[in-house]
């Protein structure tokens, strides 16, 4: 970084220790929680993982819950549980992680990407009919920052092509589309327990559905491919045996994440309200800067503020966000950038893809910086990440370094 942009920031910065842009909320009814599953019989899946699932399933509305070791895992298994296999393109976002399309690629699939619309940063489904061909299989919608993608129009384009359509919510636990919560109303919907999403479980995810078939094949996937239900099996050699239908993998959480999940559960609600009222706090602080753009709200969404994402509109900010971030830094403000585009990295590139494809995503790429946002932030913290951006923001207006 050049000295003379950050030489003003030799004096005291707003705040005297890091706040991180994620973190995870911890009590003692949490810690309790857990250590009460490593005094029992089970600390693997056993019977508070099954209780996991199914309040998860009764949160969402969805009819069923299975859990993964992880949000990557439990998207690898609604991949397998669609059937996509070698040769079949899926349609996603790459203003995304790059799990999202991967999980495709371990399939043997191709992922599609298309581009995002410029005010909600959801994939945008004009552009998807264009993209699909004989050799579509699903299509893979991100609720990017938590703010639920248009899955009508998504939906119709889904029914109209017979498409299958998997719901990447690992921002969106708690938020709703038209008053009605995701994760009950794409085919399969994917949750994510990572310490910077809205409740934890260390690592892990969750796939609910309504669809009894993918439900047993998710069951299946998660452990070897293995069942033991007497009804499936093709023989029966007695009470111990068990048959693998499908190379599945070790994708189990285990008794102990299960019960932290449970007790993170019951504060999911006072959790997405603290981060609405921090969200509403930046938004009524930083109106006032006409150089940023700041969230757009669809009103057929409610939001579960996973990210709180500022853009830079003016050509002088944009030509210089890294100053900006590594100022932000400086001030012990934890910023962040969602997301390096998926094509961007050169695993992709060496598969043939390129940049350019999508210009939106690539622009807003360019002009993003992530705020700080969760549950355990005080009214404190809040003002200084607006003190902060205010400050930097102010100095290089008038510096034009």
């Amino acid at each position: 970084m050049d000295k003379e942009k950050l030489a003003i920031y030799g004096g005291q910065p707003v705040r005297d220790h890091f706040l991180p842009y994620g973190k995870q909320v911890i009590n003692e009814d949490d810690i309790h929680s857990v250590i009460k599953v490593l005094s029992s019989d089970f600390i693997t899946t056993g019977p508070t993982l099954e209780r996991f699932e199914r309040e998860i399933a009764e949160y969402t509305g969805a009819k069923y819950a299975v859990a993964f070791s992880s949000g990557t895992a439990a998207l690898h298994g609604a991949c397998f549980a669609a059937g996509i296999g070698k040769g079949d393109e899926v349609i996603t976002t790459p203003m995304t992680f790059a799990a999202t399309s991967n999980c495709v690629l371990y399939q043997g699939g191709i992922p599609v990407f298309v581009d995002i619309d410029p005010k909600t940063y959801n994939i945008n489904p004009s552009q998807i009919k264009e993209k699909i061909t004989k050799k579509t299989k699903a299509i893979i919608p991100v609720h990017f920052t938590g703010q639920p993608a248009a899955l009508e129009e998504l939906l119709e384009i889904a029914k109209e092509n017979n498409l299958i359509m998997i719901e990447d919510a690992a921002h969106a636990l708690g938020a709703k589309y038209k008053n009605k919560k995701i994760g009950s109303i794409g085919d399969m919907t994917m949750f994510s327990f990572h310490p910077v999403k809205h409740i934890t479980t260390g690592e892990g995810g969750m796939i609910t559905t309504n669809n009894e078939d993918y439900y047993q094949k998710l069951i299946q996937f998660r452990s070897h491919g293995i069942v033991r239900a007497k009804h499936l099996l093709k023989e029966n050699h007695g009470p111990w045996y068990y048959e693998m239908h499908s190379l599945g993998f070790n994708y189990r959480m285990t008794d102990i994440q299960a019960s932290l999940g449970i007790s993170q559960l019951k504060k999911l609600d006072s959790f997405i309200a603290r981060r609405k009222q921090i969200s509403r706090f930046y938004t009524h602080e930083l109106a006032s800067l006409k150089d940023l753009t700041l969230p757009y709200q669809d009103k057929n969404g409610d939001s579960s503020w996973h990210l709180y994402i500022i853009k830079l509109k003016s050509r002088n900010l944009n030509a210089n966000r890294k100053f900006i971030f590594e100022a932000l830094q400086k001030e012990n403000i934890g910023v962040n950038v969602h997301y390096v585009p998926v094509y961007y990295h050169p695993y992709y590139e060496s598969l043939g893809y390129k940049k350019g494809s999508c210009p939106v995503t690539e622009s807003c790429y360019e002009e993003f910086i992530t705020l700080p946002l969760h549950a355990g932030m005080s009214d404190q913290d809040a003002k200084d990440v607006v003190n902060a951006v205010k400050k930097v923001l102010n100095y290089f207006s008038k510096s034009r370094l």
